[in-house]
């Protein structure tokens, strides 16, 4: 940011700060939304996400073949909960494939270690995320990928900034999350998921990314593909 030479001395620390201030992201959630998953129990959990009529179980082998997953390929499976796509990517991956399990829960990300292990899945990597952070090392993945996660972010261009610093150039970002529809979606979902299709697709294409793709029209959910904005 350039200044005029003549601008008093003064002002600086007062134009500085605003011009600061203008990056810091309120949180979009309260602090409430995820507390009840730390020190969660794991296994009453998996009976929940993995249970039939769960959309996004019920649907995972066409979701899997949507993404396109590869031998060899690196994916985060961010917001991992169970492990149930950590476990179907660390076999579409193979050995030479790598998996990043990450969630905010240190319960979950445990749990997912031990099931991988009892699996014998060695390419499975659990990593313990924070608010503002996914934890994932620069350019490590091809693929992150988000099932009903993308509204527990409490800070979600954080979060945005993170992923799109962990993808490779031309990586991709999968999100599934729910349909947020005044009139057609439910009481609990209205309540419970603060953004629709359309405002979260706006949130990511303005932290780097674009719309590519929705491959599978679900039913209570949406599923959208973006490529990383080089820049």
């Amino acid at each position: 940011m350039s200044l005029p030479r003549s601008l008093p001395i003064l002002l600086l620390p007062l134009i500085l700060l605003g011009h600061l201030s203008a990056y810091a992201e309120a949180p979009a959630v309260g602090p409430d939304m995820n507390a009840y998953y730390h020190g969660a129990d794991h296994d009453r959990w998996r009976d929940i996400f993995e249970s039939d009529g769960r959309e996004v179980y019920d649907r995972r082998f066409e979701i899997l073949e949507a993404l396109k997953v590869r031998p060899g390929m690196r994916i985060a499976d961010v917001g991992a909960g169970s492990g149930l796509y950590t476990m179907l990517f660390a076999e579409a991956a193979g050995p030479t494939g790598r998996v990043f399990a990450v969630d905010i829960s240190e319960s979950f990300v445990t749990a997912i270690a031990a099931r991988a292990a009892q699996a014998g899945l060695g390419n499975v990597l659990p990593v313990l995320s924070q608010q503002k952070s996914t934890e994932l090392p620069p350019g490590s993945v091809d693929l992150v990928f988000t099932s009903d996660t993308y509204h527990h972010f409490e800070y979600p261009r954080a979060m945005l900034d993170s992923i799109r610093a962990a993808l490779v150039p031309g990586g991709i970002l999968a999100i599934i999350d729910f349909r947020r529809e005044p009139g057609v979606s439910n009481r609990w979902i209205l309540g419970h998921v603060r953004a629709g299709r359309e405002e979260v697709i706006a949130e990511v294409e303005q932290a780097g990314f674009k719309l590519i793709d929705e491959p599978i029209k679900l039913r209570l959910n949406y599923f959208v593909l973006f490529r990383k904005v080089d820049a």
